[in-house]
């Protein structure tokens, strides 16, 4: 059972099943809920040239993050800051979780990072996805350059008028797969390259057509919520 989870709106098609959780003894948790205020965005903001320091459209005026932009490996969590999650934000989830966890940031050249899917994504014990355009292996946490680095393919071109004027996804939405077990992946079939690599590496990829879902912003990885788990909590550190 997980010792804590966070619910928004988005929660309610399943909040049935946080409130058994809740009666078996988990804890429920909300973070702070935003002022959302004009202090909370820089007005001169501009995205980066190529080369350029990255910048962030967000200042340090509340705590905000999206857990999109966190992954979790046993009691250490996992996070880019972006244009939805601030430093205070990450400090604020540091704190609450106290040290029974332990949150490493991770140092992404995403010219406008949002979401942590298309960027390094674990894809099981010891082995790790990376973009290679935002992820420089040596800068990674220490914790993690024992790991088996993967490096993600060059993207398929995906040619779809409606998704070329809809689409939030940058082309490396071919990273936001779906690990199920550490052999099995969901990949969508239009990228091609990614499916061969993950045979490469050794995993069974399961096609699912899901392209469409980019026009809302994301694909497997970013869709789904793992709240059913069986086993017990592990560490890999």
């Amino acid at each position: 059972m997980p010792a804590r989870l966070n619910a928004g709106d988005q929660t309610h098609s399943y909040r049935e099943i946080l409130k058994d959780y809740f009666r078996r003894g988990a804890r429920w948790t909300s973070a702070p809920k935003p002022q959302l205020t004009d202090e909370l965005f820089d007005p001169n903001f501009k995205l980066p040239e190529k080369g350029e320091e990255i910048r962030y459209i967000l200042t340090e005026f509340e705590p905000v993050f999206d857990a999109a932009d966190f992954f979790r490996c046993g009691r250490d969590l996992f996070v880019t800051r972006s244009n939805v999650t601030n430093a205070m934000g990450i400090d604020w989830l540091r704190r609450h979780l106290g040290d029974g966890y332990r949150i490493h940031e991770i140092k992404s050249r995403c010219p406008n990072p949002m979401h942590i899917d298309t960027t390094i994504l674990p894809l099981g014990p010891g082995r790790l996805l990376i973009n290679p355009e935002y992820i420089n292996p040596d800068e990674l946490p220490d914790i993690l350059k024992k790991w088996d680095i993967l490096v993600a393919p060059e993207p398929d071109p995906i040619n779809d008028r409606i998704l070329a004027i809809t689409s939030m996804c940058g082309k490396w939405l071919s990273m936001n797969i779906l690990a199920i077990d550490e052999k099995r992946v969901i990949v969508d079939p239009h990228h091609t390259n990614m499916m061969r690599q993950m045979e490469k590496w050794g995993y069974e990829p399961i096609p699912c057509s899901f392209l469409h879902y980019a026009a809302f912003g994301g694909a497997f990885h970013c869709a789904t919520l793992d709240v059913r788990r069986r086993g017990t909590l592990e560490s890999y550190f």
